[in-house]
């Protein structure tokens, strides 16, 4: 009677664990997009140069790149509960020192030290679903995890454009940090009392490796660099450090070889990319997110330069999309149970489609009336987009070990970053190379969009090869030829990512 009682209560605790875990990477993604309608209240409020602006978006993306890897292995080795209050904690502080910010060196230090931060967090959301969720209840908290993705991501211009409204030009840009703060507080109470002490099995032991974070880092930072960078580097020496990255992350990929053969702990398992189902998922992640980024930049861009909408108009117009994803990612998380990979085909497929209809809309409703025109294809996009981040990061981490979880988690989220950063340089050439040429107008804005189209249909080719492969092959990956069946049985990723 007493085991029957205490069950559910275990039950709700772990859901109550994960709303924790989703709370933290809710704000840690937020900051990734909230900054952007706040850097001319920076430039106003605290005489930010174009270069400190450049810094507070960029550096906040280069810090969370870096620290993903690292961090999701030292959760792997420490235990992530501990990793996730930590990284939180941080990321609080650094909320708090950026609002206070008294000067540009001060914020751009301060925004470095929040990314880290965020960068520990993230892939510890990912470690911790897979820890306490098996089956298709796994694929269910992937399903929130999805979610909350994809509202953080597309809710940030919206979330700055209402705080610089409320606070004014002047000094609004500072609220954009200090929301973070009571939001959390409020997690790490609830965290250190909810968060379950799961045991961290016998790879704690295993040491750290130093040598390859250096490598990892250095090859991460030379990769990033020109592409955050693009719009404010001129001429094409930047490209140079693309051969260098290539140098460094093979040298790291060798220097984790040799240490897998001396049997000691490698930063990132290789083993992993061994997996299909691993490697293929964070390939359509890399591409997606490559695609899904540049959306809400160039559509902010138009909005407010083109269309004349103010920050506030320009967030409510994007709405949409952060409603449908969060709409689409519940759903996928529990269809991806019975429909596998066809699932992420569907989605990407949406999203797709729905970037054909704001580029379509924009043609026929020039003016005011732009944002009602495209609001359906926004929905559309948005639905396809949850559809897809939700059952792809569910695909992609379903035959992981579970002591692997966090190193997984901080590569897949990596390959995110990697593929916003070339999204946005690669679209944001074409949109600023038109606006150079021929001013502001509806066509920079379409051949935009068209780019990022172009780039999710590389996601969706692969998504398609990924498929066609899985039911020319079934058995592949220890799966059977329906994915869904893994995931549909306790604890079956598990196994099989023991096997591995």
């Amino acid at each position: 009677m007493t085991t029957e009682m205490a069950r559910p209560a275990l039950d709700d605790r772990r859901w109550k664990a994960l709303g924790v875990c989703l709370t933290a990477g809710f704000i840690s993604l937020l900051d990734v997009s909230i900054v952007n309608v706040a850097l001319p209240s920076m430039e106003r409020g605290l005489g930010a140069s174009e270069a400190t602006q450049s810094w507070v978006v960029s550096g906040y993306a280069l810090a969370f790149g870096l620290a993903l890897a690292p961090a999701g292995r030292l959760g792997d080795l420490r235990g992530r509960r501990q990793a996730l209050l930590f990284g939180l904690a941080v990321f609080t502080a650094a909320s708090v020192a950026c609002g206070l910010a008294a000067g540009p060196t001060w914020l751009v230090v301060c925004r470095l030290i929040q990314g880290a931060a965020a960068g520990v967090v993230a892939p510890q959301t990912s470690g911790l679903i897979q820890q306490m969720f098996h089956g298709a209840e796994r694929a269910r908290a992937f399903g929130f995890h999805g979610s909350v993705v994809a509202v953080s991501t597309a809710v940030g211009p919206l979330a700055g454009g209402l705080l610089i409204h409320a606070f004014g030009t002047a000094e609004g840009w500072r609220w954009v940090f200090f929301v973070n703060v009571p939001i959390g507080v409020a997690a790490l109470i609830a965290g250190n009392r909810l968060l379950p002490r799961l045991p961290v099995p016998d790879i704690r032991r295993e040491k750290f490796d130093p040598f390859g974070v250096l490598l990892l880092g250095a090859g991460v930072l030379a990769l990033l660099l020109p592409l955050v960078q693009e719009q404010q580097w001129q001429g094409r020496a930047k490209w140079l450090l693309i051969p260098v990255a290539t140098l460094l992350l093979g040298a790291f990929w060798m220097w984790e070889r040799t240490r897998g053969r001396l049997r000691k702990a490698p930063l990132v398992d290789l083993g992993l990319f061994s997996l299909r189902s691993f490697t293929l998922g964070a390939l359509i992640s890399l591409m997606f997110f490559a695609g899904l980024t540049t959306i809400f930049f160039v559509l902010s861009l138009f909005l407010q330069n083109t269309a004349g909408y103010s920050a506030l108009a320009a967030g409510v117009t994007i709405l949409p999309f952060a409603a449908a994803s969060a709409v689409g990612a519940a759903i996928g998380g529990r269809l991806v149970v019975r429909y596998g990979r066809s699932l992420v085909v569907i989605g990407l497929s949406g999203v797709a489609l729905g970037l054909l209809g704001v580029v379509v809309a924009v043609q026929l409703v020039p003016g005011d009336g732009v944002g009602w025109a495209m609001a359906l294809p926004l929905v559309i996009g948005g639905i396809g987009s949850g559809l897809t981040v939700s059952p792809n990061t569910t695909l992609t981490l379903t035959l992981v070990p579970v002591r692997r979880a966090g190193a997984a988690g901080g590569v897949l989220q990596t390959g995110q970053r990697i593929g916003s950063a070339a999204g946005i340089a690669v679209v944001g050439s074409v949109y600023f190379a038109h606006v150079a040429n021929h001013g502001r107008s509806t066509t920079a804005l379409q051949l935009g969009l068209l780019t990022a189209t172009a780039i999710i249909l590389v996601a969706l080719v692969l998504a398609v090869a990924d498929l066609r492969e899985r039911r020319a092959h079934p058995g592949r990956d220890g799966l059977t030829a329906a994915v869904p069946r893994a995931l549909g049985e306790s604890g079956a990723g598990e196994k099989a990512g023991r096997g591995a």
